[in-house]
């Protein structure tokens, strides 16, 4: 049986390529346990362009799993690592989780802690809210994703590459099944776009035909890294309060 703890948030930090390493060292200094890092590209507004052809940088996605009342000291680390307090260095966001597995340790329960619950309700006042779209297609049709997010509000979004084994695919090679290879756009949205975005994904990608791909929705707690004065400012008060 695995063990559960909970509560858990996935931090997820986006920063130019060679930045992961120092960077995951920090949140393991700042008491991370471990992380995931996978390569992707941007494709922000911000990206420069190259004898007139746009150039989408190398980035590193990393994926750290943290107890709820370490979610603040390691997201510190990581915005002074990242240097994700300048603008277009990269961005972070913090998801929650409902339940997890494979975590070395006894099992135990954790209460909801008192920073948790009032994060919650500041989010719930805060001007500027996100989500994060999620859009798994086929390699070749990241690039109608991203067009579409941006033609509906987004600034961009992050490309990482995967293969799929959905039961739509039957390509076979000499007799054997081959499982296409498949890219993941991760695109941070203003929380009043979502809808118009996630309609735009869907129409132009085709994602209501069967094994054109699929797209999800993941309500975002908090952010860094945005470039957003205001979102700025809600962050910088909550991270006072909470240290109150």
């Amino acid at each position: 049986m695995s063990n559960r703890l909970s509560p858990h948030k996935l931090i997820v930090t986006i920063l130019k390529k060679g930045m992961a390493r120092s960077a995951v060292q920090a949140a393991k200094k700042a008491g991370a346990r471990g992380a995931t890092v996978m390569l992707g590209r941007g494709t922000g507004i911000h990206e420069r362009r190259f004898l007139g052809i746009q150039w989408n940088p190398e980035k590193e996605v990393i994926l750290i799993l943290v107890p709820d009342e370490q979610v603040e000291t390691i997201l510190d680390a990581l915005v002074a690592a990242g240097k994700l307090d300048k603008p277009g260095t990269g961005i972070g966001f913090v998801l929650d989780t409902k339940r997890i597995g494979g975590i070395c340790g006894p099992s135990r329960s954790v209460a909801p802690s008192e920073h948790a619950t009032r994060e919650v309700k500041e989010m719930e006042n805060a001007p500027i809210r996100y989500d994060l779209i999620v859009t798994i297609v086929n390699k070749g049709n990241e690039d109608v994703v991203v067009d579409a997010s941006k033609k509906a509000g987004a600034e961009g979004g992050t490309i990482i590459s995967g293969r799929g084994t959905g039961i739509h695919e039957h390509a076979k090679l000499f007799n054997i099944p081959i499982e296409p290879e498949k890219n993941i756009v991760l695109t941070l949205i203003d929380r009043e776009k979502t809808e118009a975005v996630l309609e735009k994904i869907m129409e132009e990608a085709e994602l209501n035909k069967p094994g054109r791909g699929i797209a999800f929705v993941m309500e975002v707690e908090r952010t860094v890294g945005i470039n957003h004065a205001l979102n700025r400012m809600v962050n910088e008060q909550m991270k006072a309060q909470n240290n109150s």
